[in-house]
């Protein structure tokens, strides 16, 4: 079984595939949900997939992984792990992206970016922008699941490319229809 196949059957399982209305943290709705959580509560889970995104980018020779919080830190650190590097990972502060808790990247740095779900990629955006902005190469972007956009202008692995519709809001033919909204997601707009 494919890496996606068994992947898309886990999130079955685990109940991390949703149907209704639901908020993005993007601020977009959406019929679909990947409760991305269900995932990474399973250690026996995120191990092989964070294995699998360190393969794809073993030979970039990362010398650090970062990834955003709060919901990408459990894959960054499990990645970082399997390449033998440091993880450290991006959070706001007074509402920007930054690097805290004397976290730090120098121009030699080789950065691997992890996400865990990627819908409209601004959370990679702004890990980008933050490591660039130390000096620091970014190698490339893995991510578990990509149901949007992930064009970042550097190598981008998904282990499983799931498209989902969505709207804006103003758009949204469940908010025409007066389908109750579910807002599940960690980040607001």
């Amino acid at each position: 079984m494919s890496i996606s196949a068994e992947l898309t059957q886990r999130l079955a399982e685990r109940g991390a595939l949703l149907q209704g209305h639901f908020r993005l943290s993007s601020g977009r709705h959406s019929d679909r949900y990947i409760s991305k959580f269900r995932i990474l509560e399973d250690p026996k889970l995120v191990e092989p997939l964070a294995a699998e995104i360190a393969r794809a980018f073993a030979g970039e020779r990362p010398t650090v992984v970062v990834s955003a919080a709060v919901g990408g830190i459990v894959l960054g650190y499990e990645t970082a792990r399997s390449l033998g590097v440091s993880g450290i990972f991006v959070e706001k502060e007074d509402g920007r992206a930054a690097l805290r808790r004397g976290f730090a990247l120098s121009p030699s740095d080789r950065v691997l970016i992890v996400e865990d779900v990627v819908t409209t990629g601004l959370s990679v955006r702004e890990v980008i922008d933050v490591v660039r902005a130390t000096g620091a190469q970014v190698v490339g972007v893995g991510a578990i699941v990509v149901r949007g956009t992930a064009e970042f202008g550097v190598t981008t692995v998904a282990l499983l490319h799931m498209p989902l519709e969505s709207y804006d809001p103003s758009e949204c033919p469940l908010c025409a229809a007066e389908v109750p909204i579910d807002d599940p997601g960690s980040r607001r707009t």
